[in-house]
Protein backbone atom coordinates (compact mmCIF):
# COMPACT_ATOMS: atom_id res chain seq x y z
CA UNK A 1 0.00 0.00 0.00
CA UNK A 2 1.27 3.44 -0.84
CA UNK A 3 2.15 5.59 2.18
CA UNK A 4 0.24 8.53 0.67
CA UNK A 5 -3.02 6.57 0.98
CA UNK A 6 -2.67 6.09 4.73
CA UNK A 7 -3.83 9.61 5.78
CA UNK A 8 -6.92 9.33 3.58
CA UNK A 9 -7.81 5.91 4.97
CA UNK A 10 -7.34 7.26 8.48
CA UNK A 11 -9.60 10.24 7.74
CA UNK A 12 -12.29 7.96 6.31
CA UNK A 13 -12.10 5.71 9.38
CA UNK A 14 -12.38 8.67 11.77
CA UNK A 15 -15.29 10.13 9.76
CA UNK A 16 -17.05 6.75 9.87
CA UNK A 17 -16.61 6.62 13.66
CA UNK A 18 -18.05 10.13 14.02
CA UNK A 19 -20.98 9.13 11.78
CA UNK A 20 -21.64 6.15 14.05
CA UNK A 21 -21.50 8.43 17.09
CA UNK A 22 -23.98 10.84 15.51
CA UNK A 23 -26.39 8.01 14.70
CA UNK A 24 -26.30 6.89 18.33
CA UNK A 25 -27.10 10.37 19.70
CA UNK A 26 -30.52 12.00 20.04
CA UNK A 27 -31.45 14.59 17.41
CA UNK A 28 -30.42 17.70 19.35
CA UNK A 29 -26.91 16.55 20.44
CA UNK A 30 -26.34 15.17 16.93
CA UNK A 31 -27.12 18.58 15.45
CA UNK A 32 -24.71 20.24 17.90
CA UNK A 33 -22.04 17.74 16.80
CA UNK A 34 -22.60 18.70 13.16
CA UNK A 35 -22.42 22.40 14.04
CA UNK A 36 -19.11 21.77 15.82
CA UNK A 37 -17.68 20.09 12.72
CA UNK A 38 -18.85 22.87 10.38
CA UNK A 39 -17.63 25.67 12.65
CA UNK A 40 -14.27 23.92 13.02
CA UNK A 41 -14.03 23.81 9.21
CA UNK A 42 -14.79 27.54 9.06
CA UNK A 43 -12.10 28.28 11.64
CA UNK A 44 -9.56 26.16 9.76
CA UNK A 45 -10.34 27.90 6.47
CA UNK A 46 -10.03 31.41 7.93
CA UNK A 47 -6.78 30.45 9.65
CA UNK A 48 -5.18 30.27 6.20
CA UNK A 49 -5.55 34.04 5.84
CA UNK A 50 -5.59 35.44 9.37
CA UNK A 51 -3.15 32.95 10.86
CA UNK A 52 -0.78 31.64 8.21
CA UNK A 53 -0.67 34.64 5.86
CA UNK A 54 -0.87 37.20 8.67
CA UNK A 55 -3.72 39.22 7.12
CA UNK A 56 -6.95 40.31 8.81
CA UNK A 57 -10.13 39.47 6.94
CA UNK A 58 -13.62 40.29 8.19
CA UNK A 59 -15.58 39.16 5.14
CA UNK A 60 -15.73 35.40 5.61
CA UNK A 61 -19.49 35.41 6.10
CA UNK A 62 -19.91 36.73 2.55
CA UNK A 63 -18.16 33.68 1.09
CA UNK A 64 -20.22 31.45 3.35
CA UNK A 65 -23.33 33.11 1.92
CA UNK A 66 -22.20 32.49 -1.66
CA UNK A 67 -21.54 28.82 -0.94
CA UNK A 68 -24.81 28.38 0.94
CA UNK A 69 -26.97 29.98 -1.75
CA UNK A 70 -25.21 28.37 -4.71
CA UNK A 71 -25.45 24.87 -3.22
CA UNK A 72 -29.03 25.38 -2.06
CA UNK A 73 -30.04 26.68 -5.49
CA UNK A 74 -28.87 23.39 -7.02
CA UNK A 75 -30.59 21.02 -4.57
CA UNK A 76 -33.81 22.89 -3.67
CA UNK A 77 -36.80 21.95 -5.86
CA UNK A 78 -38.22 25.48 -5.88
CA UNK A 79 -35.07 26.88 -7.52
CA UNK A 80 -33.43 23.84 -9.20
CA UNK A 81 -30.59 25.74 -10.88
CA UNK A 82 -29.25 22.71 -12.81
CA UNK A 83 -32.52 20.80 -13.19
CA UNK A 84 -31.27 17.94 -10.98
CA UNK A 85 -33.24 18.52 -7.77
CA UNK A 86 -35.87 15.92 -8.70
CA UNK A 87 -33.20 13.32 -9.42
CA UNK A 88 -31.52 14.10 -6.09
CA UNK A 89 -34.78 13.48 -4.23
CA UNK A 90 -35.26 10.06 -5.82
CA UNK A 91 -32.99 8.21 -3.36
CA UNK A 92 -30.59 8.95 -0.47
CA UNK A 93 -27.60 7.95 -2.62
CA UNK A 94 -28.68 10.32 -5.40
CA UNK A 95 -29.18 13.04 -2.79
CA UNK A 96 -25.64 12.63 -1.50
CA UNK A 97 -24.24 12.66 -5.04
CA UNK A 98 -26.17 15.86 -5.80
CA UNK A 99 -24.94 17.38 -2.54
CA UNK A 100 -21.32 16.66 -3.52
CA UNK A 101 -21.89 18.35 -6.87
CA UNK A 102 -23.57 21.31 -5.16
CA UNK A 103 -20.71 21.68 -2.66
CA UNK A 104 -18.18 21.55 -5.50
CA UNK A 105 -20.04 24.34 -7.31
CA UNK A 106 -20.30 26.27 -4.04
CA UNK A 107 -16.55 26.04 -3.48
CA UNK A 108 -15.79 27.15 -7.05
CA UNK A 109 -18.18 30.12 -6.83
CA UNK A 110 -16.86 31.23 -3.44
CA UNK A 111 -13.25 30.76 -4.60
CA UNK A 112 -13.89 32.88 -7.70
CA UNK A 113 -15.46 35.57 -5.54
CA UNK A 114 -12.48 35.38 -3.17
CA UNK A 115 -10.08 35.82 -6.07
CA UNK A 116 -11.99 38.84 -7.41
CA UNK A 117 -12.16 40.38 -3.94
CA UNK A 118 -8.60 39.55 -2.94
CA UNK A 119 -6.86 40.71 -6.11
CA UNK A 120 -7.45 44.45 -5.50
CA UNK A 121 -7.83 44.43 -1.71
CA UNK A 122 -4.84 42.32 -0.62
CA UNK A 123 -2.44 45.01 -1.77
CA UNK A 124 -3.53 46.70 1.45
CA UNK A 125 -2.65 45.58 4.95
CA UNK A 126 -3.73 45.94 8.56
CA UNK A 127 -6.87 47.91 9.38
CA UNK A 128 -7.36 48.97 5.76
CA UNK A 129 -7.59 45.35 4.64
CA UNK A 130 -10.07 44.56 7.43
CA UNK A 131 -12.30 47.46 6.38
CA UNK A 132 -12.21 46.50 2.70
CA UNK A 133 -13.03 42.82 3.33
CA UNK A 134 -15.80 43.87 5.70
CA UNK A 135 -17.25 46.06 2.96
CA UNK A 136 -17.08 43.29 0.37
CA UNK A 137 -18.79 40.87 2.75
CA UNK A 138 -21.65 43.31 3.25
CA UNK A 139 -21.87 43.93 -0.51
CA UNK A 140 -22.31 40.21 -1.12
CA UNK A 141 -25.05 40.03 1.51
CA UNK A 142 -26.93 43.03 0.10
CA UNK A 143 -26.71 41.64 -3.44
CA UNK A 144 -28.23 38.35 -2.27
CA UNK A 145 -30.88 40.34 -0.39
CA UNK A 146 -32.10 41.75 -3.71
CA UNK A 147 -32.14 38.49 -5.71
CA UNK A 148 -35.76 37.38 -5.66
CA UNK A 149 -34.96 34.05 -7.37
CA UNK A 150 -33.46 32.80 -4.10
CA UNK A 151 -36.06 34.37 -1.84
CA UNK A 152 -34.59 37.84 -1.33
CA UNK A 153 -35.21 39.07 2.23
CA UNK A 154 -37.61 36.16 2.88
CA UNK A 155 -34.77 33.66 2.60
CA UNK A 156 -34.70 30.26 0.97
CA UNK A 157 -36.65 27.41 2.58
CA UNK A 158 -37.20 23.78 1.68
CA UNK A 159 -33.49 22.92 1.39
CA UNK A 160 -32.96 19.14 1.65
CA UNK A 161 -31.38 18.11 4.95
CA UNK A 162 -28.59 16.05 3.43
CA UNK A 163 -25.58 17.12 5.53
CA UNK A 164 -24.15 14.12 7.37
CA UNK A 165 -21.61 13.75 10.13
CA UNK A 166 -19.47 11.59 7.83
CA UNK A 167 -19.28 14.26 5.11
CA UNK A 168 -18.70 17.10 7.57
CA UNK A 169 -15.97 15.20 9.42
CA UNK A 170 -14.32 14.14 6.17
CA UNK A 171 -14.27 17.73 4.91
CA UNK A 172 -12.79 18.94 8.20
CA UNK A 173 -10.15 16.21 8.06
CA UNK A 174 -9.22 17.14 4.49
CA UNK A 175 -8.94 20.79 5.52
CA UNK A 176 -6.64 19.90 8.42
CA UNK A 177 -4.51 17.60 6.26
CA UNK A 178 -4.13 20.09 3.40
CA UNK A 179 -3.43 22.98 5.77
CA UNK A 180 -0.84 20.96 7.67
CA UNK A 181 0.94 19.99 4.46
CA UNK A 182 0.77 23.57 3.21
CA UNK A 183 2.33 24.87 6.42
CA UNK A 184 5.26 22.45 6.04
CA UNK A 185 5.78 23.09 2.32
CA UNK A 186 7.80 25.73 0.49
CA UNK A 187 4.59 27.71 -0.13
CA UNK A 188 3.87 27.69 3.59
CA UNK A 189 7.34 28.98 4.37
CA UNK A 190 6.81 31.72 1.79
CA UNK A 191 3.51 32.68 3.44
CA UNK A 192 5.22 32.83 6.84
CA UNK A 193 7.90 35.04 5.31
CA UNK A 194 5.21 37.36 3.94
CA UNK A 195 3.56 37.42 7.36
CA UNK A 196 6.83 38.34 9.04
CA UNK A 197 8.00 41.04 6.61
CA UNK A 198 6.54 41.75 3.17
CA UNK A 199 9.40 44.02 2.11
CA UNK A 200 12.09 41.48 3.00
CA UNK A 201 10.16 38.63 1.34
CA UNK A 202 9.73 40.70 -1.84
CA UNK A 203 13.48 41.35 -1.83
CA UNK A 204 14.01 37.57 -1.77
CA UNK A 205 11.90 37.09 -4.88
CA UNK A 206 8.60 36.19 -3.19
CA UNK A 207 5.52 37.98 -4.52
CA UNK A 208 3.52 38.94 -1.39
CA UNK A 209 0.37 39.79 -3.34
CA UNK A 210 0.35 36.52 -5.30
CA UNK A 211 0.75 34.36 -2.19
CA UNK A 212 -1.82 36.35 -0.22
CA UNK A 213 -4.36 36.14 -3.06
CA UNK A 214 -3.81 32.38 -3.37
CA UNK A 215 -4.36 31.89 0.37
CA UNK A 216 -7.41 34.17 0.30
CA UNK A 217 -8.93 32.28 -2.64
CA UNK A 218 -8.42 28.88 -1.00
CA UNK A 219 -9.86 30.19 2.26
CA UNK A 220 -12.92 31.60 0.48
CA UNK A 221 -13.51 28.32 -1.40
CA UNK A 222 -13.36 26.29 1.83
CA UNK A 223 -15.68 28.80 3.52
CA UNK A 224 -18.13 28.39 0.64
CA UNK A 225 -18.19 24.60 1.08
CA UNK A 226 -18.75 25.03 4.84
CA UNK A 227 -21.61 27.44 4.06
CA UNK A 228 -23.15 24.81 1.79
CA UNK A 229 -22.94 22.21 4.56
CA UNK A 230 -24.57 24.67 6.96
CA UNK A 231 -27.42 25.36 4.52
CA UNK A 232 -28.16 21.65 4.10
CA UNK A 233 -28.17 21.20 7.87
CA UNK A 234 -30.50 24.05 8.85
CA UNK A 235 -32.76 23.65 5.74
CA UNK A 236 -33.35 27.42 5.71
CA UNK A 237 -31.07 30.35 4.97
CA UNK A 238 -31.59 34.10 4.72
CA UNK A 239 -29.24 37.07 4.31
CA UNK A 240 -29.42 37.91 8.02
CA UNK A 241 -27.61 34.63 8.74
CA UNK A 242 -24.44 35.99 7.10
CA UNK A 243 -23.95 39.40 8.66
CA UNK A 244 -20.80 41.03 9.95
CA UNK A 245 -21.34 39.36 13.33
CA UNK A 246 -21.01 35.92 11.74
CA UNK A 247 -17.58 36.88 10.41
CA UNK A 248 -16.63 38.15 13.87
CA UNK A 249 -17.66 34.82 15.41
CA UNK A 250 -15.26 32.93 13.15
CA UNK A 251 -12.47 35.45 13.87
CA UNK A 252 -13.05 34.98 17.62
CA UNK A 253 -12.64 31.23 17.17
CA UNK A 254 -9.20 31.45 15.58
CA UNK A 255 -8.00 34.24 17.90
CA UNK A 256 -9.15 32.29 20.95
CA UNK A 257 -7.52 29.10 19.73
CA UNK A 258 -4.32 30.85 18.67
CA UNK A 259 -3.58 32.48 15.34
CA UNK A 260 -1.75 30.01 13.14
CA UNK A 261 -2.69 26.97 15.24
CA UNK A 262 -4.84 24.48 13.30
CA UNK A 263 -5.84 22.39 16.30
CA UNK A 264 -6.25 25.49 18.48
CA UNK A 265 -8.83 26.92 16.10
CA UNK A 266 -10.70 23.60 16.05
CA UNK A 267 -10.74 23.38 19.85
CA UNK A 268 -11.97 26.97 20.16
CA UNK A 269 -14.67 26.40 17.53
CA UNK A 270 -15.95 23.35 19.43
CA UNK A 271 -15.84 25.24 22.73
CA UNK A 272 -17.68 28.29 21.40
CA UNK A 273 -20.32 26.09 19.74
CA UNK A 274 -21.07 23.98 22.83
CA UNK A 275 -20.77 26.73 25.45
CA UNK A 276 -23.96 28.72 24.60
CA UNK A 277 -25.97 25.50 24.51
CA UNK A 278 -24.46 24.23 27.76
CA UNK A 279 -25.48 27.48 29.46
CA UNK A 280 -29.07 27.24 28.21
CA UNK A 281 -30.41 25.58 31.44
CA UNK A 282 -29.23 28.68 33.32
CA UNK A 283 -31.91 30.69 31.53
CA UNK A 284 -34.58 28.25 32.64
CA UNK A 285 -33.43 28.43 36.28
CA UNK A 286 -33.15 32.21 36.59
CA UNK A 287 -35.74 33.38 34.08
CA UNK A 288 -33.15 35.68 32.50
CA UNK A 289 -30.95 35.04 29.50
CA UNK A 290 -27.58 35.33 31.20
CA UNK A 291 -25.83 33.07 28.73
CA UNK A 292 -24.28 35.86 26.68
CA UNK A 293 -23.14 37.67 29.84
CA UNK A 294 -21.27 34.62 31.12
CA UNK A 295 -20.14 33.79 27.61
CA UNK A 296 -18.58 37.25 27.18
CA UNK A 297 -17.08 37.18 30.70
CA UNK A 298 -15.38 33.84 30.03
CA UNK A 299 -14.03 35.06 26.70
CA UNK A 300 -12.63 38.29 28.18
CA UNK A 301 -11.09 36.41 31.11
CA UNK A 302 -9.43 33.90 28.81
CA UNK A 303 -8.05 36.61 26.55
CA UNK A 304 -6.63 38.45 29.58
CA UNK A 305 -5.05 35.31 31.00
CA UNK A 306 -3.99 33.82 27.65
CA UNK A 307 -3.65 36.67 25.13
CA UNK A 308 -1.84 34.34 22.70
CA UNK A 309 -4.86 32.01 22.65
CA UNK A 310 -5.33 28.50 23.95
CA UNK A 311 -2.34 27.02 22.09
CA UNK A 312 -0.56 30.06 20.65
CA UNK A 313 1.09 28.92 17.43
CA UNK A 314 1.60 25.37 18.69
CA UNK A 315 -0.41 22.28 17.86
CA UNK A 316 -1.92 19.59 20.06
CA UNK A 317 0.34 16.90 18.59
CA UNK A 318 3.42 19.01 19.33
CA UNK A 319 2.39 19.28 22.98
CA UNK A 320 1.68 15.54 23.03
CA UNK A 321 5.15 14.71 21.68
CA UNK A 322 6.82 17.06 24.14
CA UNK A 323 4.86 15.52 27.02
CA UNK A 324 5.75 12.02 25.86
Amino acid sequence: MRPSFKPMLLLIAIAACIQGLALGLPAYPAEILLLCLINASLATSLNLVNGLAGQFSLGHAGFMAIGAYVSASITTPGVDLLGLAGWGASSPLAGQALLMLALLMAGLAAGLAGYLVGLPSLRLRGDYLAIVTLGFGEIIRVVILNIQAVGGPRGLAGIPQSTTAFGSALFLGLMVLLTYRLVHSSHGRALRAVRADEVASAALGISPTAFKVAAFTASAAAGGVAGGLMAHLTMYINPSSFTFLRSVEVVIMIVLGGLGSISGGILAAILLTILPEALRPLQQLTGYDLRMVLYAFMLVSLMLLRPQGLLGRREVWQLWRRRA
